[in-house]
């Protein structure tokens, strides 16, 4: 009953989310440098005037067949990633309130529709697939070659990225300018801390991209996290940032809100100077994996450019991060991403990834027995992809169909397992507006 009652909340707040963006095509700016990173938005509306709201929305839907080849475990998937949200703001006292709210149909629509065994027989029991040899697996989210990642039926996740939580953002930020200098205060029941470039999703450059990055643990994993306190200023360029919050990641029931814990912080400088962006950013995360109880340190840095070529819109993303855990290794990610308009209605994208990870034993290790020898592997991974605008009488919507390929080239002691695996998607995607995709990040 309980999980009845919250599709059923969820299905109107998307309703109503839908039905607002047809009558709302404000602009938005994403991630912006004058507030902290609370659900790592800044809403481009128009003047809030003393008392009154100004309110706008933003999704985006992703629904597609996904296949991955690889060596002795063939999978395929419909599903469907997404997520939507809404934002207020208005003037109290000397500055601005703002108020956000992002949620996810993901609990529903990844890793609980149907699988197949990469020979086009798919199951219906919506928790296993089969492999090509027949043998029933138990999946927790979307099918990926070397996703890692949180856990799923007590067990950390490989080859899978988890479906994101129901409830992606809650918080409100208060903005105001004193002495030629900008401050912000953020607290977010749920929200993103001063740590990382902005989150995948919400990158111009990975926005027509349903996959999630294989560095996503590396560098912007930290994008839902429950219990977020941020201060930020900003003088002319330079925004300098401080978060406490949570260090844990969300555990695996997907449709509560898990306890807050301010246990660990971050700090984050950026700079923004027109259509380039820049941040540098560090912290220490408490125990981010119940798996792998040891603190971690994660540092990152990205250089972003949001603009364009000529007549051709072009957003770039580079970006670097790395995972210490205290006391015994660390983990190097690279990224690089782009998404360049070539016309009005037609769209290439790709990602380029490097990183080292453990694929081989990654599994439930008890406090004090972590330091033991680990297997990690060298994992490349290239996504080349294309989109394309469908016109619509209703120009309030926007809808594309779009294609991908993402080919991996790998250590020698993941060959002999998974061969040369080769990812494909085939997908509509579904905004609400035109001016959605108006964005900027650092």
């Amino acid at each position: 009953m309980k999980t009845r009652t919250i599709q059923y909340l969820v299905s109107a707040a998307a309703a109503l989310l839908l039905a607002a963006s047809t009558a709302a095509a404000q602009d938005h700016d994403h991630g912006g440098h004058d507030e902290p990173d609370q659900a790592e938005h800044q809403h481009l509306m128009p003047p809030a005037s003393p008392g009154a709201w100004t309110w706008s929305t933003d999704a985006n839907v992703f629904l597609g067949y996904n296949y991955q080849q690889r060596k002795f475990a063939d999978f395929s998937a419909l599903e469907s990633q997404n997520w939507f949200m809404v934002a207020g703001e208005r003037r109290v006292g000397p500055g601005t309130l703002a108020l956000d709210g992002m949620f996810s149909l993901e609990p529903w629509t990844i890793g609980r529709l149907v699988y197949g065994n990469g020979h086009g027989v798919f199951d219906a029991t919506r928790v296993y697939a089969f492999t090509a040899a027949g043998e029933r697996v138990p999946v927790g989210g979307s099918p990926q070659a070397f996703q890692t990642g949180e856990s799923y039926l007590g067990s950390p996740l490989i080859n899978y990225q988890h479906p994101h939580d129901l409830f992606m953002g809650l918080g409100a930020t208060y903005r105001f300018a004193a002495g030629g200098a900008k401050y912000a205060v953020a607290a977010d029941l749920v929200g993103a801390p001063a740590l990382g470039p902005t989150s995948f999703m919400h990158r111009d450059s990975a926005r027509d991209n349903p996959s999630v990055p294989l560095t996503h643990h590396y560098m912007d994993s930290t994008h839902i996290t429950t219990g977020v306190l941020t201060a930020g200023v900003e003088v002319g360029h330079v925004t300098l940032e401080t978060s406490a919050f949570r260090g844990e990641e969300p555990d695996e029931n997907r449709l509560d809100i898990d306890q807050p814990r301010l246990d660990s912080w971050s700090v984050r400088g950026s700079w923004r100077s027109g259509p380039w962006s820049a941040q540098i950013s560090g912290g220490r995360l408490d125990k981010p994996e119940w798996f792998e109880p040891v603190d971690v340190i994660r540092t990152t840095a990205s250089v972003g450019f949001d603009g364009a070529i000529g007549s051709r819109k072009l957003a770039v993303t580079a970006a670097w991060g790395r995972n210490r855990d205290v006391g015994l290794f660390a983990l190097d990610g690279y990224l690089l991403e782009w998404d360049l308009g070539m016309s009005a209605r037609n769209t290439v994208y790709g990602r380029a990834e490097s990183m080292l990870k453990e694929i081989f034993g990654l599994g439930v290790h008890p406090a004090g027995l972590l330091n033991h020898p680990r297997n990690f592997s060298h994992v490349d991974a290239l996504t080349v992809g294309y989109v394309r605008e469908i016109p619509l009488v209703a120009s309030s919507r926007r809808v594309g169909i779009g294609a991908d390929i993402t080919v991996h080239r790998t250590s020698a002691d993941l060959v002999e397992f998974y061969g040369s695996p080769k990812s494909y998607h085939l997908f509509l995607r579904w905004r609400p507006t035109a001016a959605s995709s108006a964005h900027s990040h650092h």
